[in-house]
């Protein structure tokens, strides 16, 4: 089954570059560097704790986001120790430089992505908050494999994290936090 996955996952990296237009590649571009840090999770963070009747869902998306990163950065990465794509092209191909971290798997700009998204879906934000944050998420996690710099399984399994780190943080936070001791809307 690993066999079959690594060949996907190499098939994909060889034949991405099909679909480069210069238009793409500029949003792809932009769209992995609001995930850089996952400053875009913590713009939206401040947000959501501005707003009263939201500031609850707010510490969840600190929470989440601080064990998301400890899960997958600090953890999955370390322990699979899965080198990025990208150390295997010539740096005249490649259409941003190599990130700082050394490893892929998994993708933690996904995986905070999703995490954010899970937590604003399961605290009951209106759709019209909650769908262009999850538009935002996926191409994300897409612009990671455009860009090479991780493969499908790494965006995938990032998607998964994000979200069962997400659902746990809602799960755990309001099992020991009560919403009504914080805040009043």
């Amino acid at each position: 089954m690993f066999a079959r996955l690594k060949s996907i996952d190499e098939r994909i990296f060889d034949n991405i570059p099909r679909i480069y237009r210069p238009a793409i590649s500029k949003i792809m571009v932009a769209a992995s560097k609001l995930g850089n840090a996952g400053i875009i999770w913590w713009y939206v963070c401040a947000i959501f704790l501005i707003i009263p009747k939201w500031r609850y869902t707010g510490l969840v998306i600190i929470f989440s986001i601080g064990l998301t990163s400890l899960m997958g950065e600090g953890i999955i990465k370390h322990t699979v120790k899965r080198t990025r794509p990208c150390k295997q092209l010539d740096d005249d191909v490649k259409l941003i430089n190599d990130p700082r971290a050394y490893y892929s798997f998994p993708s933690g700009h996904t995986a905070s992505s999703f995490s954010v998204t899970m937590v604003i879906i399961l605290s009951r934000c209106p759709v019209y908050v909650f769908a262009p944050l999850l538009l935002l998420s996926m191409t994300i996690g897409f612009s990671r494999v455009y860009l090479r710099v991780h493969y499908l399984t790494d965006v995938v399994v990032g998607l998964l994290l994000g979200i069962a780190c997400g659902a746990a943080s809602v799960m755990l936070f309001h099992a020991i936090v009560p919403q009504d001791i914080f805040f009043t809307p």
